[in-house]
């Protein structure tokens, strides 16, 4: 007979205690710490009736260990491709997070449907017919996807044997069950010991793995956050479900840089890849408004000019609005005090709205100057003249302080057709002969004056 222990685990950041106490004193939660029973077993391989058996290894020099490029599977997706920093590691785990009909399933399906290589898709929340009505809106012919609907890990690893395929995507770990621990699906032994499991598989066998995640109402992965250690890559994905745009972000990545972002269009044939974000984050107005800025920003290696709205009004109210959509509110204060302390405006009695147009939120530092150009805009209701973008950031002093991959910017700026663009004079340029104009400025005074003088 296995001994049967139970064990005491905080539900919000997976802490154990040998018995009950009311507040957790990592997170410092009340009344999140739950029983639950943890069974001892002996533990099997991921393959059928092999027991698990660990070889001792030995230590190296570092000067004798064989380096080898990583091979990667290429997911036939771009943008999925550049956030995973060039495609699928054989043996790695990725998790995948992101609200609730945000379109993770959606968005692993199709990437199963399209693949060349024999896949496994393992669904705990949705039947074999509701799959398949979605496989047919989204790639109607695939013939290397199999869909399994099942929440138990050794039935899974099971049919993984007959099969051996060389994907296996699990939606959601969430839903998962091991016979090994004895406790409801979701909880924190559960889905660590599902993980461990998984994680078993994917290095021996040196087949992917790419789990989905729910996420809490605070919009971290639900479960233990050791979940996020044990994997390999972590991607959030994220928009307004108002918005057609979605926004595919790595927070961990062992395997490549986390800097990078992929955009897709939610469409009624599942999820395009928006190749040329630039084009369609910038409204096509005939008409030039005022209060309108347009940024240069780089997210990871890709170059996005962003469009930048501000309305300033007078305050109804005896305590002025500040309200930012995309940007963040405490640099959008700090912003207008140095405005009303720099530049002489006066915007203390004033209400200020922002907001950066296509639902996506931005912490480059180098859209300062934009924002401060839209604000003035709108505060004098003068329009920007059209063709205009800025790539600076802005200091506490009213300086305009330099920004990385400079010349990135332009020639984004310049591909777009935009014909002026305002820059830091401390940033050193390698461009010449560019058809787009380079303002050098060196106080945001010498912006107003060109803009607005």
């Amino acid at each position: 007979m296995a001994k049967t222990k139970t064990a005491f685990f905080c539900q919000n950041c997976g802490t154990q205690y040998p018995k009950w106490i009311g507040q957790c004193t990592s997170c410092k939660q009340w009344n999140t710490i739950v029983e639950e029973v943890v069974q001892k077993e002996e533990k099997r391989s991921w393959k059928t009736n092999e027991v698990s058996s660990k070889q001792a290894n030995k230590p190296l020099r570092i000067s004798e260990i064989t380096h080898e490029k990583e091979l990667r599977m290429d997911t036939l997706d771009q943008e999925f491709n550049r956030v995973l920093g060039g495609g699928l590691v054989p043996g790695s785990l990725t998790l995948l997070g992101g609200e609730p009909g945000i379109g993770k399933s959606t968005l692993l399906l199709q990437i199963a449907l399209k693949l060349p290589y024999k896949t496994l898709y393992v669904s705990g929340e949705e039947s074999q017919r509701q799959i398949k009505m979605r496989a047919d809106r989204i790639h109607p012919n695939s013939e290397n996807c199999y869909i399994l609907t099942e929440t138990k890990t050794q039935s899974v690893f099971q049919q993984i044997g007959m099969l051996e395929p060389d994907l296996v995507i699990i939606d959601s770990i969430q839903t998962l069950h091991t016979d090994y621990t004895e406790s409801a699906a979701g909880s924190i032994s559960q889905i660590r010991e599902c993980t461990a499991e998984l994680i078993k598989f994917a290095k021996e066998s040196h087949t992917p793995v790419i789990l989905v995640g729910h996420i809490t109402k605070d919009g971290t992965i639900a479960g233990p956050k050791i979940l996020e250690h044990m994997v390999d890559t972590v991607l959030q994905f994220e928009g307004d479900r108002n918005y057609v745009y979605r926004i595919l972000r790595s927070l961990k990545n062992r395997f490549g840089s986390t800097a990078e972002l992929g955009i897709y269009e939610m469409q009624g044939s599942g999820l395009r890849e928006v190749n040329n974000p630039s084009e369609v984050l910038i409204s096509k107005n005939d008409e030039n408004l005022s209060g309108t800025a347009i940024a240069a920003t780089v997210e990871g290696m890709r170059p996005l000019l962003i469009e930048i709205q501000a309305l300033v009004s007078t305050a109804v109210y005896g305590t002025p609005q500040r309200s930012a959509t995309g940007f963040n509110a405490k640099r959008l204060n700090m912003l207008l005090a140095v405005l009303e302390k720099r530049a002489g405006f006066k915007l203390a009695a004033k209400d200020v709205f922002l907001n950066i147009t296509g639902g996506i939120s931005v912490d480059d530092p180098a859209i300062d100057l934009a924002v401060m150009a839209a604000i003035l805009s709108s505060n004098a209701d003068i329009p920007i003249e059209e063709g205009t973008c800025f790539a600076a950031e802005v200091g506490l002093a009213g300086e305009i302080r330099p920004v990385q991959r400079v010349d990135q910017r332009i020639l984004e700026a310049e591909k777009l057709g935009f014909t002026k663009i305002y820059v830091s004079k401390n940033n050193k340029s390698g461009l010449k002969n560019t058809a787009i104009k380079v303002h050098k400025v060196s106080k945001i005074e010498d912006v107003v004056s060109d803009l607005f003088g």
